[in-house]
C-alpha cells in the first residue's frame, strides 16, 4: 500500500503527477487551511507539502505518529517550528535554489522602480494628469556608479550583486560570515560591518533569512546611520525592519525611500507606510514566476519522495533543515 501524502494547495499537474508515482496524493482545492484544519487534514498522512504560509507548529504536528516529513516549497521556512518538529522526529526540508535568479531580478526591478518613482508617476498618468511637460516632477535618482549595499551575503545576495556589475556600482557586504576572497572577486564585493555599510551606501538590500537573532535587524537606531539620500530594500521576510521606525524615517525625509516586497504582518500593512510618495510596496511577489514556483515545487517534491525513503535519493533528501531527525535513524 503506498504512503499517504497532503499537498495543502494546489500544484503544477506534472509535479503532482509525479509525486502520484509515490504516493497516496491528496490535494487541498480549497481555500487555505487554518491551523486546527491542518492538523487534522494531516492525521492520516505519512508527508505534507506546503506552500510556505502555513505556519507549521507545535500544536499542528503534536499527536501525528504517522507524520514522518514536512516539505516547504520555498526557501524560507520561518514559518516553520523547526524545534516542533525535530521534538516529533519529523524531517522537515525546504527549496533552496530554484527561486533565486527571479527574486534578483525583481530586486532590480523594486529598486529602478523606487529611484525612479516609477509606480507613482505612472498613477499620475493614469488619473489623467499629464497635461504638458512635467518639468522636474519626476526627476528620480541614478543607480549607476553608486554604492550598493547588501546585508545577507548568499545565494540572492550574490545574484543581486552579480547585477550590479552592469551598473558600474560599487558593491559593499554584510553576512553573518566574510565570504572567501575567490566568491568577493567573482561578484565584486567588498566586506563592511553593518553599520559602515548603513553609512555608505545608497541603495541597501536586506537578503538574508529571518532569525529570532535578527528581528528588526533595521530600527531607528540603524535608519539614522543612513545617508538621507539612500532608499532601503527588504525582499527577503518581513520582521527584519521595524516598519513604523521607517514609516516615521520616510515621512520625515530622513531617508529618500524604500521598496518593500515583504512585511512583518502581511497581507497586512503597517498603516503608517501606506499612502507614503517615497515607498513601493509589493505584495510579496520576488519569487514570483511561473519558473521559479514550479522549481520550488519540483524540488519540495523530490525532497518529500526521498524524506519518505524513497527514489533514488532515498533516505537523502536534498535540502532538510533538521538532519538529526535522519541520523536517529
Amino acid at each position: 500500500m503506498k504512503q499517504r501524502i497532503l499537498i495543502t494547495r494546489q500544484l503544477f499537474p506534472d509535479v503532482v503527477d509525479h509525486l502520484r508515482e509515490y504516493f497516496d496524493v491528496t490535494v487541498n482545492d480549497g481555500p487555505r487551511y487554518s491551523s486546527e484544519q491542518l492538523h487534522a487534514a494531516m492525521h492520516d498522512m505519512d508527508g505534507v507539502m506546503v506552500a510556505g504560509g502555513e505556519r507549521i507548529d507545535d500544536t499542528v504536528v503534536r499527536g501525528l505518529p504517522r507524520l514522518k516529513a514536512v516539505c516547504v516549497s520555498a526557501a524560507g521556512y520561518n514559518n516553520v517550528d523547526v524545534a516542533a518538529l525535530t521534538r516529533a522526529g519529523i524531517v522537515g526540508t525546504n527549496s533552496p535554489g530554484p527561486a533565486d535568479e527571479t527574486v534578483a531580478d525583481f530586486t532590480w526591478g523594486l529598486m529602478i522602480a523606487t529611484a525612479r518613482k516609477m509606480v507613482e508617476a505612472a498613477h499620475w498618468v493614469e488619473q489623467g494628469q499629464w497635461k504638458s511637460s512635467s518639468g522636474s516632477r519626476w526627476f528620480g535618482a541614478n543607480l549607476c556608479d553608486k554604492t550598493l549595499g547588501i546585508v545577507g551575503m548568499g545565494r540572492i545576495g550574490q545574484a543581486i550583486a552579480r547585477r550590479a556589475i552592469g551598473f558600474r556600482m560599487k558593491v559593499v557586504y554584510h553576512n553573518r560570515r566574510r565570504l572567501e576572497q575567490a566568491v568577493e572577486a567573482e561578484v565584486r564585493a567588498e566586506y563592511r560591518t553593518k553599520d559602515h555599510l548603513l553609512q555608505e551606501a545608497d541603495y541597501i538590500v536586506l537578503a538574508m533569512p529571518f532569525t529570532q537573532e535578527n528581528y528588526h535587524l533595521i530600527g531607528d537606531r540603524e535608519l539614522r546611520l543612513m545617508r538621507a539620500s539612500a532608499m532601503l530594500f527588504n525582499i527577503a521576510r518581513g520582521g527584519l525592519i521595524d516598519e513604523a521606525a521607517l514609516a516615521t524615517a520616510l515621512k520625515e525625509n530622513r531617508i529618500a525611500g524604500a521598496g518593500l516586497d515583504v512585511f512583518e504582518g502581511e497581507p497586512a500593512i503597517h498603516p503608517g507606510l501606506l499612502g507614503l510618495p517615497n515607498a513601493v510596496l509589493a505584495p510579496h511577489i520576488a519569487g514570483g514566476t511561473a519558473e521559479a514556483q514550479h522549481g520550488l515545487a519540483a524540488l519540495a517534491a523530490e525532497n518529500l519522495i526521498a524524506a519518505l525513503g524513497l527514489g533514488p535519493n532515498a533516505g537523502k533528501p536534498p535540502s532538510v533543515f533538521n538532519p538529526e531527525v535522519l541520523n536517529r535513524t
